[in-house]
């Protein structure tokens, strides 16, 4: 494999990332940014980080582009304005200044580390076994890093409550984005009720071989997310109340699982997330598949957006 192969998708991430922070238009920034979360999953494919690239592609490039492409249409009448009070020579220098030296500190940071660099990696590969998981990503997620694990699936939820803050007050509990409505015999429609079916069985099936194989509940429940957001588009079915109560227990059963196993570890393994000898990948599995519909609940709605409707048409 020549270096080229490496070089040129270096190139090209840096190139796009100077573009998406240079560029004065949110929409162009933002297709900028879709490009560089595209390149990046190229570049964990050949770093062979399978599990990064797919979390990359789903979350990176897919669900926060579409936010960001969201959010860019709403602010395209106020931008206007927002550029005739373009900020001095003064504050841009500052801005400017401060940015190099931050990034002058991370690169002194990175390169004044020790030889070789400190890591627990021997310690981790040494213990996988023990926790039964084949997939050695999961296996650190889920055993060595539950607290981040744990805490990725709370942000996640406490983002889509901040979504929901944007709603007025008149359409608190309502229901999430506009009524989609599309053609019965178009081709949406019918994408709608063709792909959601093979969607959710690849979806169920990425998340289910993540125990052994790339995959996992985040890449599963994005699939099953998008199928969810087509059938929506397509207008076959409609974002349900915020209010409602199975909503909001779907949304919190993930983590409530999560913590009350981390709980039940405080009892049984002597620490808050540790998991008892011979029943890690039991307890594993039973927070992943309590996690998988909770997220693609999550996803789901915070790309539906606020509640704009009220409960009852």
């Amino acid at each position: 494999m020549t270096d080229a192969f490496y070089v040129a998708p270096a190139l090209l991430i840096l190139a796009l990332g100077l573009y998406t922070t240079c560029a004065r238009d949110t929409f162009a920034a933002t297709v900028g940014f879709l490009a560089y979360g595209l390149l990046l999953t190229v570049a964990w494919v050949q770093l062979r980080g399978v599990d990064v690239a797919l979390i990359e592609a789903a979350i990176g490039g897919g669900l926060t582009a579409t936010l960001l492409l969201r959010a860019s249409a709403r602010l395209r009448p106020a931008e206007a304005a927002a550029r005739a009070e373009r900020p001095g020579v003064a504050t841009r220098l500052l801005a400017a200044a401060a940015a190099a030296a931050v990034a002058g500190a991370l690169a002194v940071a990175v390169l004044t580390l020790p030889v070789p660099a400190p890591t627990l990696a021997p310690e981790a590969a040494a213990n996988i076994a023990a926790t039964g998981v084949g997939n050695p990503i999961t296996a650190v997620l889920l055993s060595f890093r539950a607290m981040d694990t744990l805490l990725e699936a709370i942000v996640l939820l406490f983002a889509l409550i901040g979504v929901w803050s944007l709603a007025p007050d008149r359409m608190w509990g309502g229901r999430p984005g506009p009524r989609h409505h599309a053609d019965p015999d178009g081709i949406l429609a019918f994408i709608g009720r063709v792909l959601p079916p093979i969607g959710i069985v690849v979806g169920i099936y990425v998340f289910w071989i993540g125990a052994d194989h790339p995959g996992g509940k985040f890449q599963g429940a994005t699939i099953l997310a998008a199928m969810w957001l087509l059938t929506l588009m397509a207008g076959l079915t409609d974002a349900p109340p915020i209010s409602r109560r199975w909503v909001r227990a779907l949304l919190v059963l993930g983590p409530g699982v999560f913590i009350a196993i981390g709980v039940l570890g405080a009892f049984t393994a002597g620490a808050f997330l540790a998991w008892p000898d011979g029943w890690a990948k039991p307890l594993i599995l039973v927070i992943e598949i309590a996690l998988l519909p909770s997220l693609a609940l999550t996803l789901g709605l915070m790309l539906a957006g606020a509640p704009e409707r009220p409960a009852q048409p």
